[in-house]
C-alpha cells in the first residue's frame, strides 16, 4: 500500500507530496509531515498536489498553517496543482493569491524565488 502523504528532496527543494482524497482522515498525517520539515528548518517547500484528486477545507487549514510558519514574501509555499477541481478550491478560497502554484513539478522547481 503506497503512502499517502510522502517527504523527498530536490535540491534545493523539499517536496511534500499527497495523492488521492485529501480530507480530514489525510489532515493529521499531511500536518505532521509538514511539522517535521519546517522544525528541521527547511524553508524552500513544495506541497505536490498532482496526485490529489479532492481537498477540503481541513487541508486548506494545513497549507495556512504551514504558510504562516514560512515568511510569506522571501519563502511562499508552492502547491503543484494542474486538476481543475483542486485548482477551483484554491480559487474560490482566494488560496491562490497566498501560495505559489505550478502545474508541475518541473514546472516548481525550476521557477526562480
Amino acid at each position: 500500500m503506497t503512502q499517502p502523504v510522502t517527504v523527498s528532496v530536490v535540491p534545493p527543494y523539499t517536496v511534500v507530496a499527497a495523492t488521492g482524497e485529501l480530507d480530514l482522515v489525510i489532515a493529521p498525517e499531511l500536518r505532521r509531515r509538514l511539522q517535521e520539515v519546517l522544525d528541521g528548518g527547511v524553508t524552500e517547500v513544495i506541497v505536490d498536489f498532482s496526485n490529489a484528486t479532492f481537498v477540503d477545507s481541513t487541508i486548506l487549514g494545513v497549507l495556512v498553517g504551514a504558510q504562516q510558519r514560512l515568511d510569506r514574501v522571501t519563502h511562499p509555499l508552492t502547491v503543484v496543482c494542474a486538476r481543475e477541481a483542486v485548482l477551483k478550491v484554491l480559487r474560490l478560497t482566494a488560496l491562490d493569491r497566498v501560495f505559489r502554484i505550478q502545474p508541475t513539478l518541473a514546472d516548481a522547481t525550476s521557477a526562480a524565488g
